[in-house]
């Protein structure tokens, strides 16, 4: 309970701590960004509706249906993370695809490639996703909360996107065999419904639109509140009302502490020394997520913040929550004896490589 919960949970005690400090009062109101809240869910329940017609299981599976060496399913798998994360979110494309990946390398009977593939589409999972405002959740965090727009956001992290992909290609090319394989076993995944497909799309759109500002927020939270309502109630039940409820802790917590002028001034002090650095180290502790929102309450360099906590996700494996997803799915799976390296210090050497390339091009970049 507590380690599938651990920051919902603190998150939720620091927050009634501080209310002990700074009592409820009309200034409560003002806490929580309810435009992150509804469009954070808005998406959740358009996602969950792609993902219960089975688009994304058709899709990979017709991609990968020609593929006969185990190098360039890997190349694929990565490639595809990297995609899809810029606009499903990281921990919903690997949620999506590291089982696929799974049940696909084992064709090859390569554990060490298995691994190092699933460790590359988390990278690229988690870079991919940072160069839109809704790849992750404190990408549209600090974006709504610095009234950021759209084709300058995407500017900003376009060079760490570019690199990013360039360094996995080639890190695929030097980690992961080109072990051959017989014909594969397709799953024959049925195309999804095209009614749906069509309504999911222009759902998505109107999330994306209400990001960039053309629409109002609460008419695109209406509009995909409604058609879920009617055409898929279950997907309702893959909403993570965790992570939404997580939001609301920190933002009573933030604004609390936002109150307490002491406590305020001095950490304003330390992240004003270099945002970026200081996201790139409490994320490493504490996760992306929730250190883009505490940091948020000490400086208005939000540009700084979404650099250094989307490169950030890199290093340990709580850096980026999403890390998890695809731990979890590789740990259960059958021990080998003789496999070789074991999964976590591989994930993080070459977490650390790629964390330290990206932050010399945000050093010359400067």
């Amino acid at each position: 309970m507590f380690k599938k919960n651990s920051i919902l949970i603190i998150s939720g005690i620091l927050a009634v701590v501080s209310c002990f400090i700074v009592p409820p009062d009309e200034g409560y109101a003002g806490y929580i960004n309810f435009r992150v809240l509804a469009i954070l869910m808005s998406l959740m329940l358009v996602v969950a509706m792609l993902l219960r017609i089975g688009t994304f299981d058709y899709l990979t599976d017709r991609l990968l249906g020609k593929l006969t060496t185990s190098r360039s399913v890997a190349l694929l798998l990565t490639v595809l993370s990297f995609a899809m994360a810029m606009f499903l979110t990281n921990d919903v494309t690997l949620v999506t695809l590291v089982p696929f990946a799974i049940a696909v390398m084992k064709n090859f009977d390569d554990r060490k490639g298995l691994m190092f593939t699933l460790i590359l589409m988390t990278v690229a999972a988690n870079l991919g996703s940072m160069l839109t405002p809704i790849g992750n959740p404190q990408n549209l965090y600090l974006y709504t909360q610095y009234n950021m727009e759209l084709l300058p956001f995407i500017r900003l992290m376009l060079p760490y996107s570019a690199l990013s992909l360039a360094l996995l290609i080639a890190s695929v090319f030097m980690l992961c065999g080109n072990r051959k394989s017989g014909e594969r076993e397709t799953s024959d995944a049925p195309a999804p419904r095209k009614d749906m497909l069509i309504l999911c799309i222009v759902l998505f759109a109107v999330c994306v639109l209400a990001v960039a500002g053309v629409i109002h927020w609460i008419l695109m939270f209406a509009v995909v509140i409604t058609a879920a309502a009617i055409l898929d109630r279950k997907s309702f039940k893959y909403v993570d009302y965790a992570l939404l409820l997580t939001f609301v802790f920190f933002f009573v917590l933030i604004g609390n502490i936002g109150r307490i002028p002491v406590v305020y001034d001095t950490l304003s002090k330390v992240v004003g020394m270099s945002p970026v650095l200081t996201s790139v180290l409490s994320s490493q502790v504490i996760s992306n997520v929730p250190a883009a929102m505490l940091l948020s309450a000490f400086t208005s360099d939000g540009e700084a913040l979404v650099i250094g906590t989307n490169l950030g996700g890199l290093g340990t494996l709580i850096a980026s929550m999403a890390s998890l997803i695809t731990y979890k799915f590789y740990s259960v799976m059958p021990s080998k004896k003789n496999a070789g390296i074991s999964y976590l210090p591989a994930f993080t050497v070459v977490n650390i490589i790629f964390l330290a390339l990206l932050l010399v091009l945000w050093g010359l970049l400067r």
